[in-house]
């Protein structure tokens, strides 16, 4: 077992005369235990700090970026890494809350979410659910070292090793997907080129044409896998 970041997956393995591997399962998702711990910070339905570090060794908070953040900045991370359409209307709600005095609490954060959304209907959806996840993200660059782990996977997984990759939500599995198809194609020259000019090789070859998912009994016996979906791919060497 080691205490690292899997983006540093390279560096690790060589630090143990480690050349090259079989496997590499990436599980995405957080885990439970910290989703579930208040102190933590990670959960909405909890009072605790306004924290979310995965790794407690890292410096940067949520808090830290409510505070630091500028509202371009802020807007654009609730936007993209939650998904939300009223990531306007959030961060002047946020900014209006600040203007008594700083967020540092998840209970405090997620009262200014809750009266910022003021839906005529309930929705399936906490209006707490995207922007936490949106901080979360920020917080611990997830979708930065996911981009840096797959690419620097592929230089320590031996000849036919699988990668097989388990992500949690639209943006992670966008990443992988669009990861697999790019290293699974050979020569990407324009149509109409004689020949191949760019040389480029597959150095990976789609294991799971269709992605897959939990079935229904697994769901049942642990809701937080409902979300997860499943690829794999083969390292070849041409």
């Amino acid at each position: 077992m080691v205490h690292g970041n899997y983006s540093e997956i390279q560096s690790i393995l060589a630090e143990r005369n480690i050349q090259g591997i079989d496997g590499l399962l990436l599980d995405l998702g957080v885990s439970s235990r910290q989703l579930d711990t208040p102190e933590r910070g990670f959960s909405f339905t909890h009072d605790g700090p306004l924290d979310m570090r995965m790794d407690r060794e890292e410096t940067t908070t949520a808090a830290d970026l409510l505070e630091t953040l500028s509202d371009k900045e802020l807007e654009d991370i609730i936007k993209i890494y939650g998904e939300e359409r009223h990531y306007k209307k959030i961060v002047r709600f946020i900014r209006k809350a600040q203007g008594k005095g700083p967020l540092s609490t998840t209970a405090s954060l997620a009262r200014i979410l809750s009266s910022a959304a003021k839906q005529p209907r309930p929705t399936r959806i906490h209006p707490s659910t995207r922007t936490f996840q949106a901080l979360r993200i920020a917080v611990n660059r997830e979708l930065d070292h996911l981009r840096t782990s797959l690419t620097d996977s592929l230089q320590i997984l031996n000849d036919t090793a699988r990668m097989v990759v388990i992500s949690f939500h639209s943006l992670e599995d966008r990443i992988v997907k669009r990861f697999f198809q790019d290293e699974a194609k050979a020569c990407i020259c324009p149509p109409k080129t004689p020949i191949c000019i760019c040389g480029k090789k597959s150095r990976l070859k789609i294991i799971t044409r269709r992605v897959v998912t939990p079935p229904a009994e697994e769901v049942k016996a642990n809701p937080r896998a409902s979300s997860s979906k499943l690829r794999a791919a083969e390292r070849i060497y041409a």
